[in-house]
């Protein structure tokens, strides 16, 4: 009776990571090609962005996204896999995981009810706010300090549309300006056509450190969002986000995602080599204890 059931568990465990030999359109498609298609960002430091001097994408979403890519091959049997890198926007990132142009977008992507009716999206690699960077002499110190002001936020954010929520509810009458990207923003703002800059904290200070003077600068205000970052992916293919959702709980449970994120936050990063010094907060850390894809909304 005991070999049996250990018979039976050891089916229902291949069962569960077999993956079939016609699972899904992404799977088929990196089967047929050879390649995984990565998206990156330009300037979601250090999450996603181009290493100025080598000119070529770094950061920690993208480390994340290499082992998921290892994953992927293992699983699949393939001899060898090729990584393609394809910079993606704020504007364009979802239609290009919805087209299949990307398999994974590893950037600075919030999970949330909305966008999940289009795509889909693993455990978070980041929880975050929204905060607002100024220039360091600004005597503004929070959202309502920003009335018949201008502040800018970049296209196709949860950010901007917080922003706008709070214009609109609070009646400040700010003149929030959209940006291509968020390296066009911090450029407004060091050009004095703006007033501040709305992100995500943690891409504020990244942005911060990769100014010629970081000390001109600096975040200020409290969370005006709480915003879980997470790959996304196809919301078409369950067999290739079970790889996906095992390996970032595999990285978590091994402690090898701490050990990628102490090396993006807390040592030195290309180009300048700086370091942020940004202790994992307690929002993730306790998030990690019980990994899931399921975030609030």
């Amino acid at each position: 009776m005991k070999k049996t059931l250990t018979l039976l568990s050891l089916a229902s465990l291949l069962s569960a990571v077999a993956i079939p030999a016609s699972a899904g359109p992404v799977i088929d498609r990196i089967r047929q090609s050879g390649k995984i298609v990565l998206g990156h960002r330009d300037s979601s430091v250090p999450l996603s962005y181009i290493d100025s001097r080598s000119g070529k994408p770094v950061g920690y979403a993208l480390d994340l996204c290499l082992k998921v890519a290892d994953a992927v091959k293992r699983q699949l049997g393939l001899p060898k896999l090729e990584v393609e890198h394809q910079l993606v926007s704020s504007a364009n990132r979802m239609q290009m995981v919805a087209d299949g142009k990307v398999d994974l977008e590893c950037g600075s992507t919030t999970n949330n009810a909305e966008r999940r009716k289009q795509v889909a999206f693993t455990i978070p690699h980041y929880i975050t706010g929204a905060r607002i960077l100024v220039r360091a002499d600004s005597k503004l110190d929070k959202i309502n300090d920003f009335e018949h002001k201008k502040l800018a936020s970049t296209k196709g954010t949860t950010v901007l549309k917080a922003v706008s929520q709070a214009n609109q509810e609070r009646l400040l009458y700010i003149d929030i300006v959209e940006t291509p990207s968020h390296a066009a923003a911090v450029d407004l703002l060091d050009k004095g056509l703006v007033d501040g800059f709305a992100m995500d904290d943690v891409l504020l200070y990244g942005l911060r450190s990769e100014r010629p003077d970081p000390s001109k600068y600096k975040v200020i205000g409290s969370f005006l969002t709480i915003e879980p970052l997470a790959i996304m992916l196809s919301k078409g293919d369950p067999e290739f986000k079970q790889i996906v959702d095992n390996e970032m709980k595999r990285l978590i449970s091994s402690h090898e995602a701490y050990a990628i994120y102490d090396r993006w936050f807390m040592r030195p990063i290309p180009p300048r080599n700086v370091a942020l010094n940004m202790p994992m907060n307690y929002l993730l850390r306790d998030f990690w204890k019980y990994p899931s894809d399921i975030v609030p909304n």
